[in-house]
């Protein structure tokens, strides 16, 4: 899961990185609403988190503004405002979600997989895909039974393909899912996470489409 967060605290975009990197989460942070809009526009993310009381706009302003030009990724308001009012305007804004600070950690992760997997059409946490079963909240990964052990990249890379539900990924969305903004990617990341998911999970589960990218196999289902 790739997340942008959206928080101009330093302190507090520092502490909900690391606890969210340390589930095993994708993570940018950007401190305005100027920089929002480019961000998204420069990598793939699953789902953003919103601060309201931003520097340079309001986040309600905001939240209206990308829902009006289209944006249909999951927000999650995370905010100090816990007047009903302020929950009301927030979701009908376009808010799915709305968490008042101060918050915990597993809440806020447990709300983020709900969005995600709302958004996927799935009404329970686990996927399975043929003889493979991934509960993305615990990152178990099972195959035929057998619990398999993958490093924090091999399973979001695998999270990744199993929720594009046999779309065709191409490297670079695999990478956004995979890497921060800020992290240098050598060129042949994925290839070298597609030869490990092949050699733990069996070589037909993810299928290359040549000069296209990458999807779970129909064959494996």
């Amino acid at each position: 899961m790739r997340v942008l967060l959206v928080e101009d605290d330093e302190l507090i975009a520092h502490g909900i990185t690391s606890g969210l990197r340390a589930r095993g989460l994708t993570v940018g942070s950007v401190a305005t609403a100027a920089r929002v809009e480019a961000a998204l526009s420069a990598a793939h993310c699953d789902i953003v988190i919103l601060d309201l009381g931003l520097p340079d706009e309001d986040g309600m302003s905001l939240l209206r503004r990308l829902r009006a030009g289209g944006m249909t990724l999951p927000v999650l308001v995370l905010t100090a405002r816990d007047a009903v009012e302020d929950r009301v305007a927030g979701l009908r804004a376009g808010a799915d979600d709305y968490l008042v600070k101060p918050f915990d950690l597993n809440e806020l992760v447990a709300r983020l997989d709900a969005l995600l997997r709302r958004a996927a059409g799935r009404s329970v946490d686990v996927i399975e895909h043929g003889p493979l079963r991934l509960n993305p909240a615990s990152g178990e990964v099972f195959l035929r039974g057998r619990s398999v052990a993958l490093s924090r990249r091999e399973l979001g890379l695998l999270t990744a393909l199993l929720h594009a539900r046999g779309r065709i990924l191409s490297a670079e969305q695999l990478q956004d899912s995979l890497y921060d903004f800020s992290e240098q990617i050598e060129s042949n990341a994925i290839n070298v996470h597609i030869y490990h998911l092949r050699r733990k999970l069996g070589a037909d589960i993810i299928e290359t489409v040549r000069g296209v990218g990458y999807r779970v196999s129909t064959a494996s289902a």
